[in-house]
């Protein structure tokens, strides 16, 4: 498998996981479709890193390391840097470990924001 189809493939898993998410948000399931979208940013950003590196980060650690070290080099990656930290922090760590999923607006609005967030990193991936 080429470089380029396994980025495409993470995407795709980036794109099916929110899916997930919103499906498991209309049955009522905000905690399990804060970690789905948590894991499809994640995913999205996996992929993006390979892409820009060459390399695929295996742990979160080295995910949330390699998305530093492509913002410290390039401003185009700051926002997403930022968008990264809000779902660590409000999807997967609040709701999703503390079960602390409150304010109930701000979790759904981050959730349905992966969307964008995945469009914004399969973008910058594709540049050149």
């Amino acid at each position: 498998m080429t470089a380029t189809s396994h980025v495409k493939e993470i995407f795709d898993d980036a794109r099916f996981m929110h899916t997930e998410a919103l499906e498991r948000l209309a049955a009522g399931d905000l905690r399990d479709a804060a970690e789905k979208a948590w894991c499809a940013t994640k995913r999205a950003t996996i992929a993006l890193i390979l892409a820009r590196t060459g390399r695929e980060p295996t742990t979160t650690t080295q995910t949330s390391g390699g998305l530093r070290v492509l913002a410290r080099n390039d401003e185009r990656y700051r926002s997403l840097r930022q968008r990264y930290a809000i779902c660590i922090s409000e999807l997967h760590s609040s709701c999703f470990y503390d079960n602390h999923c409150e304010p109930e607006e701000l979790i759904i609005e981050v959730i349905h924001e992966t969307a964008q967030y995945i469009q914004d990193a399969e973008a910058l991936a594709s540049e050149g």
